[in-house]
């Protein structure tokens, strides 16, 4: 059995992992880290846990988990890993982050997070763990940086055409839109429901910190630098990322020619399903599980492909990709305690 520690494990993501590793055959949930609930049973905070869960939450140092558990999982806020997670550390123990400290060079991360980055060092130690594309660095990884929820839906989108240069670099457009769950569970007025409901709204426009993740990520794996356009956008749901992506095409591809390649990326990939011609994406059909929809049509008259993403947020997007990494780096099946069946309806 693996033995799981959860630093963070009381926030929306904390709160998946604890749901999905309960139901994990080959996991024992050992420890809870809270700060703000030390002592307190975890089915005291989350009634839905009731005669499920009754582990205390504990004020752990990263340091004294290390000594009991094979993995940790950091489900904390932006700033915080990049102090915690050191090289005596790693020799302990496996570490799956689901912040951003990790994901961008040091620099970057400066510009965009507007703070230094505390363990430079790590950078070219971790290992972005966007699955289905770096699974043979996982395995050999001891630290992975979780990939952001908008990063990991745009980046399947449209790796495929990357990828095969079939699409012109410089043209990528992404319109992508997130429940509110993707701003964490923390009290702040523009996510109360009053601020949100009956409305939908665009922000940090040109401005998202996953710009660079996004960018960074497509420009390695396709060998060339890619510069998009992101706009994203906060919907009155709790859960669920759909993302729109728009690229000029370098030649006249039918539809055909286009599934095609992504089958030859996508068909063998448990997690990722593409859609049938003429049907789309919907976050409705993915919610509750670690499925990746994809869809697209082509759009003739101007000579864009239009490609259409939908994860979880939660989820595909968070927890249930970072127990896919866990599988992966501890070589179980990839799939283990994550064939969950999306919820329809909700």
């Amino acid at each position: 059995m693996i033995r799981v520690g959860i630093m963070g494990a009381t926030g929306y993501v904390g709160s998946e992992l604890v749901r999905i590793l309960l139901q994990h055959p080959k996991v024992e949930l050992k420890l809870l880290a809270s700060q703000n609930h030390i002592r307190c049973k975890y089915n005291s905070i989350f009634e839905n846990f009731k005669k499920i869960c009754e582990i205390k939450c504990v004020g752990n140092t990263l340091e004294s988990m290390a000594k009991e558990v094979d993995v940790i999982f950091l489900a904390l806020p932006n700033g915080i890993s990049s102090i915690l997670v050191t090289e005596s550390i790693l020799e302990k123990v496996k570490i799956i982050d689901l912040s951003s400290d990790f994901d961008l060079s040091s620099e970057v991360y400066k510009k965009w997070y507007k703070t230094e980055h505390y363990n430079r060092d790590l950078l070219n130690k971790a290992v972005y763990g966007l699955c289905e594309l770096k699974r043979e660095s996982i395995k050999k990884s001891t630290l992975i940086a979780n990939p952001g929820c908008y990063s990991t839906c745009t980046i399947l989108c449209l790796y495929p055409l990357l990828a095969e240069g079939i699409i012109k670099e410089n043209s990528i457009i992404i319109d992508a839109k997130s429940g509110i769950t993707g701003a964490g569970r923390t009290l702040n007025l523009e996510f109360l429901f009053g601020e949100c409901n009956e409305s939908i709204k665009a922000y940090k426009t040109t401005s998202h910190r996953h710009t660079p993740e996004i960018e960074q990520q497509l420009s390695e794996l396709s060998g060339t630098d890619i510069i998009i356009t992101f706009s994203p956008h906060l919907i009155p749901v709790n859960r669920g990322i759909l993302t729109t992506c728009y690229g000029k095409l370098k030649n006249n591809f039918d539809y055909e020619e286009i599934k095609e390649i992504y089958e030859n990326y996508y068909f063998y990939e448990y997690f990722i399903r593409l859609t049938k011609k003429g049907v789309f994406p919907e976050t409705k059909f993915v919610k509750g599980s670690n499925y990746c929809d994809i869809g697209f049509t082509i759009e003739k008259r101007t000579g864009r492909i239009i490609i259409v993403g939908a994860i979880d947020n939660l989820i595909k997007g968070a927890a249930g990709q970072a127990v896919q990494n866990m599988n992966i780096m501890f070589d179980l099946d990839e799939n283990m305690g994550l064939k969950t069946i999306p919820i329809f309806p909700t």
